[in-house]
């Protein structure tokens, strides 16, 4: 999710082994029934000329969160406080701590297809070498994603995006599919297509720090909502968010907390607000009482969890 100048997600070597075993023993157990996903809304483009399609928007837009309900959890790369980044397990092991959200990073191999990789390059989460673009899918396929988190996990795969979708599909969640750094048309089309192939269409949000690869996106797949991801707010978040046709404005957590205005500015037009990536509880408060509709966090069953005791608080007349 964040661009490469941030800190890895998830922790190194030397978690306990116990732990880690007791995280991928939940991941891998069957499930019998699938959390209840949220369709995602159709993006259009709001028209800041004419109240009726602000209002439009706003009624439709299903990333605004409603009054009295808890900021929805997006989990960051999965589970990537407890399992190895951007792959099924950390998926599972988020799906199962309350997350009806997972969010990924998007690359393509040198021969087209999508991965779920954050790094231009495979060093630092398998135990391969190079830049994902220069490497083929055979390659990559054979890659260890897992064993650098914990040996409990060696022999986790880098999946294809087509696996991620079939997975959400199968197993239950949304996606928050990054389109990680600049994507041509043509490389966003591939992309398009799985996600309609796989009937993923009314379930998956599309971000990118890219504004062209949203507008790549908008004009192959007008279906797909998009989210803008930004380090520093713009001057005009709501003139942006109307430009591309944005379903969320998606700031850094810091700059929500530096102009806490932008949210009401932003609600008031229809856009919903994602903050990235927070995993304090101290600052989800702040976020919840700004009325931010999402947090993306590495910690998704602990996010979860403040959620449920936020409910329970707030029909007791306090808030934890």
């Amino acid at each position: 999710m964040s661009e490469p100048k941030d800190p890895p997600a998830g922790p190194r070597r030397g978690r306990r082994n116990a732990t880690v075993a007791l995280v991928l023993t939940l991941a891998c157990a069957s499930t019998t029934a699938f959390l209840t996903t949220r369709e995602a809304p159709s993006a259009s483009a709001p028209d800041t000329g004419k109240v009726s399609a602000v209002a439009e928007q706003r009624a439709t837009n299903a990333f605004l969160r409603a009054p009295g309900s808890p900021v929805t959890v997006i989990a960051h790369r999965g589970a990537s406080s407890a399992a190895p980044e951007n792959t099924l397990v950390s998926d599972e092991v988020a799906r199962r701590g309350g997350a009806r959200w997972i969010e990924n990073d998007v690359q393509p191999s040198r021969d087209g297809v999508p991965y779920v990789l954050h790094d231009t390059t495979v060093d630092r989460t398998t135990d391969g070498t190079g830049p994902i673009r220069g490497l083929t899918s055979r390659q990559l396929d054979r890659l260890d994603a897992g064993s650098w988190f914990a040996p409990v996990f060696t022999g986790v795969r880098v999946p294809t995006l087509a696996a991620q979708l079939d997975d959400l599909r199968l197993r239950g969640g949304n996606l928050v599919l990054e389109i990680k750094g600049s994507h041509s048309r043509d490389e966003v089309a591939r992309i398009v297509k799985e996600v309609r192939d796989h009937g993923m269409a009314g379930r998956v949000l599309v971000q990118s720090f890219d504004p062209e690869a949203l507008r790549h996106t908008r004009a192959l797949a007008p279906e797909l909502p998009l989210g803008l991801l930004r380090d520093t707010l713009d001057p005009d978040p709501v003139a942006v968010a109307a430009e591309l046709g944005l379903s969320a404005y998606n700031p850094a957590v810091a700059q929500l907390t530096a102009h806490p205005e932008a949210v009401g500015k932003l609600h008031a037009a229809g856009v919903a607000v994602m903050a990235w990536t927070v995993d304090s509880a101290d600052r989800w408060k702040t976020l919840e009482a700004l009325g931010t509709d999402g947090i993306i966090t590495n910690r998704p069953a602990e996010l979860s969890g403040w959620n449920a005791a936020w409910a329970q608080g707030r029909q007791a007349g306090s808030t934890p």
